[in-house]
This record gives structure tokens, sequence and C-alpha cells, in this order.
């Protein structure tokens, strides 16, 4: 299975680089990770939000694979224990299709991309930075394949 992220954000600091390179070098060649940068939608004073995040949603819209399995990243999603992150990508993993991630810009994910996904996640009730989200979602991924494999990363 592969995983794709669409992140709408492009120019990350260092760290947030270094942070997702971290966990996703240690994922394994038949799970691997692949992140995608799209646009932030122009933003600034009197700029028009819903025309921005309308733009990252044509953007990322137009990036997700035709059959993948297609996961939105929302505050108003489920959330899930590392345990059940774990049961869900050895599900996702059993239908033989390839799993989208989106990662929504400043403002959220355009209501278009939420509608279109499979399922909603969320990876907490707080509101974290998008490009925090990066680094914390690659370490979840890797935990939950970790915890696949029997291994002891997950304690």
């Amino acid at each position: 299975m592969k995983i794709k992220l669409l992140a709408v954000g492009t120019k990350m600091p260092a760290w947030v680089i270094t942070g997702f390179n971290e966990y996703n070098k240690r994922m394994p060649r038949e799970m691997s990770v692949e992140i995608v940068e799209l646009p932030i939608g122009p933003r600034g004073k009197g700029a028009d939000l819903k025309r921005a995040i309308k733009k990252e949603g044509d953007a990322m819209l137009a990036a997700i694979p035709s059959g993948d399995w297609v996961v939105a990243l929302e505050v108003t999603g489920k959330s899930w224990s590392t345990e059940q992150l774990s049961e869900q990508m050895e599900s996702w993993q059993l239908q033989g299709r390839n799993l989208c991630l989106l990662i929504g810009g400043p403002d959220g994910l355009d209501p278009r991309c939420t509608a279109l996904a499979n399922q909603k996640w969320s990876l907490s009730a707080l509101t974290l930075p998008h490009p925090m989200v990066r680094i914390l979602l690659s370490e979840q991924l890797y935990r939950a394949w970790s915890l696949i494999q029997g291994h002891p990363y997950h304690k």
C-alpha cells in the first residue's frame, strides 16, 4: 500500500522537513509515504478567504489519485487510539487500495474535499498548525506500523 499525504503549504521550515523525514525513512518500502505539497490560496489584507480555500480544494481534488481510499484530517473526525489506528491501517492494507490523507491549510479543508473522503480522522481536538500535523502524522503512521509488526515502539 502506498500512502500519499496531500498537504496544503509549501516552503516548510527545516525542522518540519527533518521531523517528517525522520519517521518517513523508517517506513517499509511496501508502505511507502509520499508527501505532495499544494500551494496555499492567496491570503492577506482584503483577500477572499472562501476563494483561497476553494483554490486549495481545486488543487487537492486534482491531486487525489483515482481509486485511492481517502481520509480527511478534520478536527470533527473520529479520534483513534494508537491501537485503533493500527487496526485501521491493517484494514486499509486489506482493501488492496492506496491511501490518500488530506491535510488542509491554515483554515482547514475545502468542504468538497471533506465530502469526498471515505473517512474523517481527528488527530486531536486541539487546533494544530498544519506544518506540525505533518510530523505528528508521520510519527503516528510509523508507530501504527510498528505495532502491526509486533515491535515494542508503541509503548
